[in-house]
């Protein structure tokens, strides 16, 4: 990784965020940045690949890890995210475990604890979503966590609202070691603008056909032109695995497609702050999840 030239009393770290599919995690990110960096969905297993958040406080930047959720893999591309999940706790100078508090400790954070248990992994435990906690309940919850006495401090916060969010901030800041800034100033992810595009449209579908076919599609910038005006031309394909998918994503008279593509242009001229002309195509591509290409693509591990 590159690393910018460095100054006096720098400091820079990466910060995993860990823990079970849809806790928040990508909230959190999106939160702690101050720009949206990862896609937000009420489907779990949003996220597909490890995702860094960069902001600078101070003289410190912290450089945060937006992991796929871990959970119990079965298929190859789970086995993937949840490897890629691991790889970035393990590559981060401090983790944080997220638990959604509505949630408590269900089966994937107890795998999670058992794992951190046996390594002796250390972290910060961060419970999510606590104004829709009953206190007495939220305070029992915390003690049943920490009697695993793997974690250092417990914060409570709510990422949608933003509450707790500047505590666990001046924590983190706080906790980075000395060091020169890996990243320049003004980056704020790891994700190439190709890549945020795709992942933006992506998000759409997610929030219209969550009940259908999410999971069954992937979504790739093929051209990104910038014209003579300074607007920008984005031709994207919608891949599926079957050609009887191909009527969900049009909808009935292409209404589906256009309004996924309507959405995701609006999200896309707040994010580049210019124009857009998106153009989206959808194709059959049966083995899409078994293809090398796309996991290199994603920064996963294709044989995890």
């Amino acid at each position: 990784m590159p690393k910018t030239k460095e100054n006096h009393n720098t400091k820079c770290g990466f910060i995993a965020i860990v823990g079970a599919p849809n806790v928040g995690k990508s909230t959190l990110l999106n939160r702690l940045v101050g720009v949206k960096v990862s896609i937000v969905s009420q489907k779990v297993q949003t996220t597909r690949t490890r995702i860094l958040g960069i902001c600078v406080r101070g003289k410190a930047q912290l450089v945060f890890i937006d992991t796929p959720g871990i959970f119990q893999p079965r298929q190859r591309l789970e086995r993937a995210m949840v490897a890629a999940a691991w790889m970035g706790a393990r590559d981060a100078d401090h983790i944080a475990l997220m638990v959604d508090a509505t949630l408590g400790l269900d089966s994937n954070t107890n795998s999670i604890l058992e794992r951190f248990k046996k390594e002796g992994i250390h972290a910060d435990l961060i419970l999510n979503k606590v104004d829709l906690v009953e206190k007495l309940k939220l305070l029992k919850l915390a003690a049943r966590l920490n009697d695993w006495d793997v974690f250092d401090k417990t914060f409570m916060i709510s990422a949608k609202k933003g509450d707790g969010i500047n505590d666990l901030m001046l924590h983190f800041t706080e906790k980075l070691p000395s060091g020169p800034w890996m990243f320049p100033k003004d980056q704020v992810s790891n994700l190439t603008d190709r890549l945020i595009a795709a992942e933006i449209t992506r998000e759409k579908i997610f929030q219209q056909l969550y009940k259908e076919l999410p999971y069954s599609t992937t979504v790739e910038t093929e051209k990104w032109k910038i014209l003579k005006d300074t607007s920008i031309r984005i031709d994207q394909v919608i891949y599926i695995q079957r050609d009887s998918q191909k009527a969900i994503i049009l909808g009935k008279k292409g209404n589906q497609i256009k309004s996924i593509g309507v959405k995701a242009r609006a999200e896309l001229e707040r994010i580049f702050d210019c124009h857009v002309q998106l153009f989206l195509f959808v194709k059959v591509r049966e083995n899409w999840r078994d293809d090398p290409e796309r996991y290199r693509e994603w920064g996963l591990d294709f044989n995890a």
